[in-house]
């Protein structure tokens, strides 16, 4: 049954898929705990300390037999989270309850889990990254050669293509995947470095041998899967990390708002429209219309998403000395949101790309209606190589410009710049070259070999690599 009494974070209960949120959920979470006292304790005795392997497996048996009830219990008693997961576990493992938690301090088993659940949390969002690159570069390539205006300050400038224009989007995307695919290699474990990072507990656990504690640290990393960990750290992994972890975030947000902001200006200019279901309602008002609904969810989660990278900031420069406490219910809330929400937009992005509807005809309309004004240069270069002269009919054509421009603002009427060139005999030249002369694709340029050169040389080598990524469709809930 729904609980309508009790406040629940929309970024679960609408936007975000369910592979993310159980990311970041307790159960996971408290998984990783024991995983990692396991590894802990297996590398202790590997190492020679009193450890038997009955203890071993007695905790392993029970690693993903959560008592969450006894740990709720516990936590109301202690006042601390890792403790109360210590009893609980340990309640469930009598044997091996006396070396649970080793030499350890809370942050072996909250830094390190965090990192391994951030880490798991960027291969999803890498996941889903390929697979919106992959949707662009099909629209890109679908629509390299169709002609439309392009917008300088949200003014008519020159002609572009459509699918020159989602080149802009698609490299931006690119720049995203990249600063991902930088930041997950760079991901690390904190290790094993004991309260203030000095390794001072394990250092007295093996009498002084500080070779046998960098083993000990070597192959507890090695356990959880990794290679790399920090070789420094005070009590908690660099904060820092989380900022340049929220900083790849935002960028990936900023695509998509750009992305978005492009979309709902274009269905207001009726040329390209986001998906809209047989059932949609527009407005609870007015029944014809069709709001970019999923466009602007975009750019409303991108919003909040870009916000966040100031707060993790802080969060690094306001660790006093070795750390302090105020990070970590703020970076339960932030860290988490801010990958929930980006798959939300990831979701969006997937299912707007891929059903976008493009309306040729509007668009060519819209060129028609500007081209006139652009083609005068082409108009004047074809009358000057046939001996007239420059000056005289370039005046004339800034006058018929004028007195278009102000037919179509004032009267509400046509452009006729090319009739009232074609009327008058000063421009004899061009007479019958017209059409030839302002056909929209004399005015794109290289537009669609850029898109075909930027797709082969670029975006088919990032998906060539990701092929196993490929085959996500969005899901869009409500």
């Amino acid at each position: 049954m729904e609980d309508y009494q009790t406040y629940e974070n929309p970024l679960i209960t609408r936007y975000a898929s369910d592979e993310m949120s159980q990311n970041f959920s307790d159960e996971k979470r408290f998984k990783l705990w024991r995983k990692l006292w396991i590894a802990l304790a297996e590398s202790e005795m590997e190492m020679g300390l009193n450890i038997s392997q009955n203890q071993i497996d007695e905790m392993k048996s029970n690693a993903d037999n959560l008592n969450l009830e006894d740990a709720a219990q516990f936590e109301k008693q202690l006042r601390h989270d890792v403790m109360a997961q210590v009893y609980a576990f340990g309640k469930q493992c009598p044997s091996a309850k006396p070396i649970i938690h080793l030499g350890a301090t809370s942050c072996f088993v909250t830094c390190n889990s965090e990192i391994i659940i951030i880490d798991d949390a960027l291969k999803k969002k890498k996941k889903k990254l390929i697979n919106v690159i992959d949707k662009v570069k099909n629209f890109a390539l679908k629509y390299k050669n169709l002609p439309t205006l392009g917008y300088t300050h949200l003014q008519p400038a020159q002609l572009t293509t459509v699918g020159k224009r989602a080149s802009l989007w698609l490299q931006d995307l690119v720049m995203d995947y990249q600063s991902l695919e930088d930041i997950m290699k760079r991901v690390k474990l904190r290790g094993v470095k004991g309260t203030t990072g000095t390794q001072a507990s394990f250092l007295d656990l093996f009498d002084g041998d500080g070779e046998k504690v960098k083993k000990l640290e070597r192959k507890v990393v090695e356990k959880m899967g990794y290679e790399e960990y920090y070789p420094v750290t005070g009590q908690t992994y660099p904060r820092k990390f989380d900022y340049n972890v929220l900083c790849v975030l935002s960028q990936i947000a900023q695509s998509a708002y750009k992305f978005s902001n492009d979309i709902r200006i274009l269905q207001s200019f009726k040329e390209i429209e986001e998906p809209f279901e047989k059932s949609q309602i527009g407005s609870s008002a007015m029944p014809y219309k069709r709001n970019p609904m999923r466009s602007e969810r975009i750019g409303s989660l991108a919003r909040f998403v870009i916000s966040l990278p100031i707060n993790s900031a802080i969060t690094a420069s306001t660790q006093w000395f070795e750390r302090t406490l105020d990070d970590s219910a703020n970076r339960r809330i932030v860290n988490a949101q801010a990958f929930l929400a980006v798959d939300g937009i990831l979701n969006l992005y997937m299912n707007v790309a891929e059903n976008l509807v493009v309306y040729e005809k509007m668009i060519s309309k819209r060129v028609m209606s500007e081209l006139p004004f652009m083609a005068t240069e082409n108009i004047l270069m074809e009358c000057v190589k046939a001996g007239g002269d420059r000056q005289y009919l370039h005046e004339k054509l800034r006058v018929y410009s004028n007195q278009a421009g102000a037919r179509v603002k004032t009267e509400g009427k046509e452009n006729n710049l090319l009739e009232l060139i074609e009327g008058d005999d000063d421009f004899k030249a061009i007479k019958g070259k017209i059409d030839q002369i302002v056909n929209p694709e004399n005015f794109i340029g290289r537009a669609p070999k850029q898109v075909e050169e930027f797709v082969s040389s670029v975006v088919l080598p990032i998906l060539n690599n990701n092929k196993d990524c490929l085959g996500l469709q969005g899901k869009v809930s409500v």
